[in-house]
């Protein structure tokens, strides 16, 4: 037997760390929680993706609730389909529930997760991803990071 020791690196910044052009995209995805549809959890997530002109998207919920969509995919899905040639470089993923924004940065679920390794295989280039708390901010190179067994088309073959 082998063993196979997988780890990452993430830093954490406090928001003024950050370059002008990450503080502006994490107050759109804050800016996006307010766009949020989710009476039944109250829990209100934002993203925003940065292109040649930024797309925001936010959490839909359904009262079936494997109908909504994350506020990732809604995001990624709204920018590839206006934007279909341009790659997303950075990702900011805000969230609050009814107390207000969240302490502590939330991460994609999984079915994000697949979705954000699917664009950057498809564009061959690592989106940055930055995840909002008030008490910091993580940035993360690569859903790699996140996600560091993959499952791509490559993959299949």
């Amino acid at each position: 037997m082998k063993t196979i020791d997988i780890s990452i690196k993430i830093g954490f910044y406090q928001v003024e760390e950050l370059s002008t052009a990450d503080q502006h995209l994490i107050q759109r995805a804050v800016e996006a929680t307010g766009n949020s549809y989710s009476p039944y959890s109250r829990f209100r997530v934002g993203a925003a993706l940065l292109l040649a002109d930024g797309t925001e998207g936010a959490n839909q919920e359904n009262a079936a609730f494997p109908s909504g969509l994350c506020a990732e995919r809604s995001a990624i899905f709204a920018a590839q389909s206006v934007y279909p040639a341009q790659s997303v470089t950075t990702l900011a993923i805000a969230a609050a529930n009814e107390y207000g924004l969240m302490r502590d940065p939330i991460i994609p679920c999984g079915a994000c997760r697949q979705v954000i390794l699917e664009i950057e295989d498809r564009y061959k280039q690592p989106i940055r991803i930055l995840l909002y708390g008030t008490a910091g901010v993580y940035v993360i190179n690569s859903v790699k990071d996140l996600l560091p067994l993959q499952f791509i088309g490559e993959s299949m073959k």
